[in-house]
């Protein structure tokens, strides 16, 4: 009745945004961001293990927001960062759907920096490197820094523009993540430590929030899949031999190549004053699908192909320099460049079937390389380069899209 008729207190307004039904599904599904958690692991002495549970986002999650910061050091001496050093501090990450899909895993390197560098799924340009990320503070070395440190990192989903992304408002079935974390030793090595630092872990949830009309991202069901592989054999240094990548089964966005000798440290590949000179990368690698060599160039101008699709690498003009008697010759000692590729390790693209350039987000899947179980990719060097602690172990991750029925092409989004 009327007369018993009550109130709900705090009625949220009419949402006034709302486009007419039609169309793409992010016209109607906006960008939203949420907390998952916030986690104090605790002192950098001692091992960790992150699995907080996830909560419940209303809409379609396409990657998680991380942020690791070590604060509350002191010390009397200055000490050392390693090289992985600080995304080493996740020794295993192991990123899961809610029905046990492995989406990213590998160890804190590899899954915490290099996916998001090369992938084109956390940024593009200069913005495309966690290290770059005004939330970055590298490890304070200095005499009394403590070894504090902060970085900044995102483990993506979404691969093309809506495309990729998995559901987060059913609570009881919810992604899972889980991040085994390293001692001081992972971070940095010499020092003396008056007080370790504490370590807190931020994960927010980057999502498309549920639309009010029907409309469905494309693919549901779809996943690009990060999985850290060794290849087989070890190269022993100067070997001329092909190594076989591990068997794949999906539509690949690309490949990172991390190259490490037998103490795991990633091979250097430049030498002072000389680009490529010494590199435990082939001069000239091959590179062979199904024993069809697609690639046979020198290392160098695979570099530079990188540095021409993510301008990682592309040295900005003022680092030409006369550094050793030819017009425009480059100094590697002295360049400067606007992100820097990580030593040991470089990437293949697929991702620019629009452009010669990796856009990000902005990708049609035209020219993603259909693999199935049976496919085998190798890499060749005649011969590999030369290292002191041989052999050498090829690692990749590849990202591999597993669609939900067919690949979707073109923009389905637009």
């Amino acid at each position: 009745m009327a007369a018993t008729a009550g109130t709900v207190a705090g009625r949220p307004q009419p949402q006034t945004t709302a486009e007419p039904a039609g169309g793409p599904f992010v016209r109607h599904a906006i960008d939203g961001r949420r907390a998952m958690y916030v986690n104090v692991v605790g002192s950098l002495a001692n091992a960790g293990f992150i699995a907080n549970p996830m909560v419940s986002s209303p809409g379609w999650n396409k990657g998680y927001r991380i942020q690791f910061s070590a604060t509350g050091g002191t010390s009397t001496a200055a000490g050392t960062a390693t090289a992985d050093a600080p995304y080493s501090y996740g020794t295993l990450v192991q990123m899961k759907d809610a029905f046990g899909t492995q989406l990213l895993t590998g160890p804190g390197f590899d899954i915490l920096f290099l996916v998001p560098l090369y992938s084109g799924q956390f940024g593009t340009d200069i913005m495309q490197s966690p290290q770059n990320s005004p939330q970055f503070a590298p490890i304070n070395t200095a005499a009394t820094g403590g070894m504090n440190w902060q970085f900044s990192t995102y483990l993506p989903f979404e691969f093309a523009k809506a495309y990729g992304v998995i559901s987060g408002a059913n609570a009881a079935l919810l992604p899972v993540l889980q991040i085994n974390t390293g001692t001081t030793s992972a971070i940095f090595t010499g020092g003396t430590i008056t007080a370790q630092a504490s370590v807190t872990a931020t994960v927010d949830a980057d999502f498309y929030w549920l639309p009010n009309v029907a409309a469905d991202p494309p693919g549901i069901g779809t996943t690009c899949q990060w999985i850290f592989q060794p290849c087989n054999p070890t190269i022993p240094s100067a070997g001329s031999q092909f190594v076989q990548l591990p068997r794949l089964g999906g539509y690949i966005t690309g490949i990172i190549f991390d190259l490490r000798d037998s103490t795991n440290a990633r091979v250097a590949d430049t030498t002072t004053g000389a680009l490529l000179n010494g590199v435990g990368w082939p001069i000239r690698p091959r590179f062979l699908v199904d024993g069809v060599p697609l690639i046979d160039t020198l290392m160098a101008t695979w570099l530079e192909d990188l540095a021409i699709s993510t301008q990682i690498g592309a040295f900005a003009a003022s680092a030409q320099v006369n550094a050793s008697g030819g017009a425009g010759a480059l100094a590697a000692t002295t360049g400067t460049a606007g992100v820097t590729r990580p030593t040991g390790t470089f990437w293949w693209s697929r991702k620019t079937g629009l452009s010669q350039r990796n856009l990000g987000l902005l990708d049609t899947g035209e020219i993603f390389l259909s693999t199935n179980p049976g496919t085998q990719i190798e890499l060749g060097g005649f011969p590999w380069g030369t290292t002191g602690n041989s052999p050498m172990t090829l690692n990749v991750i590849a990202g591999q899209v597993v669609p939900s029925g067919a690949l979707i092409r073109g923009l389905p989004e637009a």
